[in-house]
């Protein structure tokens, strides 16, 4: 009995000691993903083998994250070999994971990761919106240093996008926050971004102050990544303050810093600042040669097969997320089909009663075979019509592509040669204005008929969020001030102190709201005013936007939300407008199942609003 009892105790000790040398694995594991997250893109091949040896290691140890510390590195090699569509494939399995294992931390790096790489191919509107949700996870969870980095990087996209001023107002918060807590290392980024947004103010001089602390500090640092983007802005800004030796020393430094890292993303943005470089200068040879050095670069790395892709992965993934409500929805409709099968017996039972039920059930199948028929002649007709259909959006995407370099073109040679004027007549100096006018509206126009056109074969996929309208339309309006200031317009908005909160999609609600707000301002004379108002009903949320505009014609508002056709307001300042405007907005506010209303009177305004239910 005493052996048994010294037999039982050794096991437990035994357990004990793999328990703790698992624990201690897990943790080295840990440590050793932290450690590779700071290689940078000359160890590309390491970094793949670490998150390969994370993955088998963390299978031998049932190591519960280890997944999604592996998904994560694994799109940080495919990112730095700019092979984005795998990279964001697994940034979208991470995401899942982390959500599976309900971890934040790792949930808020996924999402900023997706917002880097969608940043990456171009796609900034996409980056904004990962950012404010890894930001909205940040904050909740009060970390400083992911709401410093998340704060930091939407400054850079509201820069992108061409909102100084927004951008500033975060990255500002950043700069208060690393100081706040010492996070003197991580200022780079921040002080990049505040150049960035003060050469958008055209400060050149306040620019150049923050590009040169981060030039001087990777200098000293021996940072050559960073230091390629240094000099990339030092260049652009010296370039605008027409110092040409500055900025062709500093432009050559940043292509052999590209050149040496192996970059073709980097070599490409070079080349574009040569183009800016040389035509500024009047060299219009040298210039086109750059152009199209960079136009055939940018054209490989960012193709319409990489966009697709991004986009067939993004639906994989919200398909995944969906499976569990369709298991519901299958079991109900099963029940439906159930209780269907029942009605169909009974009847079938009262109609054996007699022989006159039995001539209306014959008279019945003789119909059914009648639409039967119908229906078959329906279907061929409309498969005829889904094939033409498909002819033209496959038109509209050969279009696209097509013009998109035509219009590329025209724009930077009328930019040339307006960046030159001295030797044209009043006449000549018009006409480059309006050619490069008329390329502007031009691909304007074509995204315009491209989104509607294209809306009409695929609806965007809805991701649903819990939305405080309160904040989401002060943000808005915050966005559109500049634009209002241009005409001396005053925007008014007054935010609740109380939340109001709407399931919904973000983009889509953004969309509806910027294209309002926009039209408002474009439609309404200089030095009137523009209301934005929000009120909360016990089922539903309604979106006012009223303004002291040229209004619409009775005649003209049953027509308002339709495609191509345009109504006889015009804009008061000769802005331009494709007409399209108002019928998006309409799609969009029938794709979240809501309603528009439009009141207006020609000389007095018009107010919308957008009624969405909860």
């Amino acid at each position: 009995m005493r052996r048994l009892t010294t037999a039982l105790y050794l096991l437990f000790i035994s357990l004990i000691f793999q328990k703790a040398f698992a624990q201690h694995d897990t943790a080295y594991l840990k440590t050793l993903y932290d450690r590779v997250l700071d290689f940078n893109s000359a160890k590309a091949d390491s970094v793949l083998y670490y998150a390969n040896y994370i993955e088998s290691e963390a299978q031998k140890l049932s190591f519960d994250k280890g997944a999604v510390l592996s998904l994560r590195l694994k799109g940080i090699y495919q990112e730095f070999r700019e092979e984005y569509d795998s990279a964001i494939n697994y940034y979208y399995q991470a995401l899942e994971q982390a959500r599976v294992l309900k971890s934040n931390d790792y949930e808020a790096a996924a999402l900023s990761d997706l917002a880097m790489a969608y940043n990456n191919i171009n796609q900034p509107q996409k980056a904004k919106d990962f950012f404010k949700e890894a930001f909205h996870v940040a904050t909740v969870r009060k970390e400083v240093a992911s709401v410093f980095i998340n704060g930091s990087n939407l400054g850079s996209i509201y820069n992108r996008l061409g909102y100084p001023d927004s951008a500033l107002l975060f990255l500002e918060q950043a700069e208060a926050i690393a100081k706040k807590y010492n996070l003197q290392s991580d200022l780079h980024s921040v002080y990049n971004n505040i150049g960035n947004a003060w050469f958008h103010k055209k400060q050149w001089d306040k620019a150049l102050h923050f590009f040169k602390l981060n030039y001087n500090d990777n200098l000293a640092n021996g940072d050559r990544e960073m230091l390629w983007y240094d000099c990339l802005n030092i260049g652009d800004a010296y370039i605008e303050k027409r110092d040409f030796d500055s900025a062709r020393k500093y432009i050559d430094l940043s292509f052999d810093l590209a050149k040496s890292q192996g970059s073709k993303r980097k070599e490409a943005d070079v080349h574009f600042l040569y183009a800016k470089y040389y035509s500024i200068r009047g060299n219009y040879k040298a210039a086109y040669y750059s152009f199209r050095d960079w136009y055939n670069l940018d054209t490989a790395l960012v193709n319409q097969r990489t966009l697709q892709t991004v986009a067939q992965l993004q639906e994989k993934y919200n398909l995944k997320q969906k499976v569990q409500q369709n298991k519901m929805l299958e079991l109900e409709i099963d029940r439906q089909k159930l209780g269907k099968r029942n009605i169909i017996l009974l009847t079938l039972g009262i109609a054996a009663l007699g022989f006159s039920a039995f001539v209306s059930l014959l008279l019945i199948r003789r119909k059914n075979s009648l639409l039967k028929k119908q229906n078959e002649l329906i279907q061929k007709q409309n498969s005829k019509l889904a094939q033409f259909n498909a002819e033209k959006n496959s038109l509209i995407s050969v279009v696209s592509h097509d013009l998109n370099g035509p219009f590329t073109s025209i724009k930077m040679w009328s930019q040339i040669l307006l960046s030159d004027v001295s030797n044209f007549t009043a006449d000549q100096k018009k006409a480059l204005y309006r050619i490069q006018s008329s390329a502007d509206n031009g691909e304007l126009l074509i995204r315009d008929i491209l989104y509607i056109e294209k809306e009409e074969i695929r609806h965007h996929t809805l991701n649903l969020e819990e939305l405080d309208v309160n904040a989401f339309l002060d943000d808005i309006v915050h966005m559109y001030q500049p634009q209002a200031q241009q005409k001396e317009i005053s925007i008014h908005y007054s935010a609740g102190e109380n939340s109001v909160l709407l399931m919904s999609d973000r983009y889509i609600v953004s969309r509806i709201c910027e294209n309002l707000l926009s039209n408002a301002i474009k439609f309404t004379p200089r030095g009137k005013k523009v209301w934005v108002s929000l009120s909360d009903a016990a089922d539903a949320v309604h979106i006012k936007v009223a303004d002291e505009g040229v209004g619409i014609a009775a005649e003209d508002i049953p027509y308002l939300f339709s495609k191509y056709r345009k109504i006889s307001s015009m804009p008061t300042e000769g802005e331009y407008s494709t007409g399209l405007g108002l019928s998006i907005v309409k799609r969009l506010v029938e794709e979240l199942n809501g309603k528009i209303l439009c009141e207006s009177e020609p000389g007095k305004g018009s107010l919308f609003t957008v009624i969405l239910q909860k």
